[in-house]
């Protein structure tokens, strides 16, 4: 996996008793893992994390770079696991693609959505892996042992937001969060702090200047009462980050931003 990333992909090889061999990324080359110059030791990795649009930095990935993601793991006999439940979650006019666009990509690949993302259904756990027979019928065997289902009215719920939701629901909705995206990052330079600008995710990635997140995040809780997310949770590679989020109402969000002026302003005298 990456050297940032979503937390439960190691915590999830961790608890099954593997190991985590991480692949750097950094802004420069838009957060996406240079596979064509990786030079680690893959002959016991068993599978490949991705995860477009990502959380927590919003970067992005087409399908050109699938293509060499499917070509590396054939080459080293991994499976490749596509998180994308942002996949739905856009702006700017951009459309995510899908890992299982690329031409032979079932023959290596899975990926997963989730309705969480797509409906703001979080919390809710209803979601989707397709791709790859034989990884399917794997995670189906380890899946029914852990648990039967969900309640009913859970599964009615999503059925009803896969069927019944317009489109420009979903365009109306992401609009909101381009607002919201936006104004994060235009106050950004206000309060410390260098945006990493995409173009989708719910998820504003920021370098801090002077580079210590968790000095940053824990003054701005205490003496501005904002709670904003350390980049170091995600990874060494997101030590000196921080993450926003534009899940919150505009009118927090508001308040929020003028609480971190005036506290940074405060702050540096």
């Amino acid at each position: 996996m990456t050297d940032i990333h979503y937390p439960a992909y190691s915590m999830g090889a961790y608890l099954a008793g593997a190991s985590v061999l991480e692949i750097p990324v950094r802004a420069e080359t838009g957060y996406l893992p240079d596979l064509d110059n990786f030079e680690g030791d893959l002959s016991n990795a068993k599978l490949l994390w991705l995860n477009y649009p990502n959380n927590p930095t919003g970067a992005i990935a087409d399908l050109d770079f699938y293509q060499k993601a499917v070509d590396f793991c054939r080459k080293h006999n991994l499976l490749l696991c596509s998180d994308n439940p942002y996949v739905e979650v856009c702006y700017d006019d951009y459309k995510a693609p899908s890992v299982l666009q690329v031409p032979g990509a079932k023959d290596c690949a899975v990926e997963f959505m989730s309705l969480s993302k797509t409906y703001n259904l979080a919390g809710w756990r209803l979601g989707a892996c397709v791709g790859n027979k034989e990884a399917i019928d794997n995670l189906l065997v380890v899946k029914s042992n852990m648990d039967s289902a969900h309640w009913r009215a859970i599964y009615d719920a999503g059925t009803c937001a896969l069927n019944d939701t317009p489109d420009s629901w979903i365009e109306e909705r992401n609009a909101r969060y381009q607002e919201r995206r936006d104004r994060i990052v235009e106050t950004m330079p206000m309060i410390g702090l260098e945006p990493y600008e995409s173009s989708a995710s719910l998820y504003v990635w920021a370098k801090v200047r002077g580079g210590n997140d968790e000095q940053y995040v824990d003054e701005a809780l205490r003496e501005a009462l904002v709670a904003v997310t350390p980049g170091g949770m995600y990874g060494k590679g997101g030590v000196g980050y921080v993450r926003f989020s534009v899940g919150v109402t505009d009118k927090r969000l508001d308040e929020a931003l003028n609480r971190l002026m005036d506290w940074y302003k405060a702050r540096s005298g």
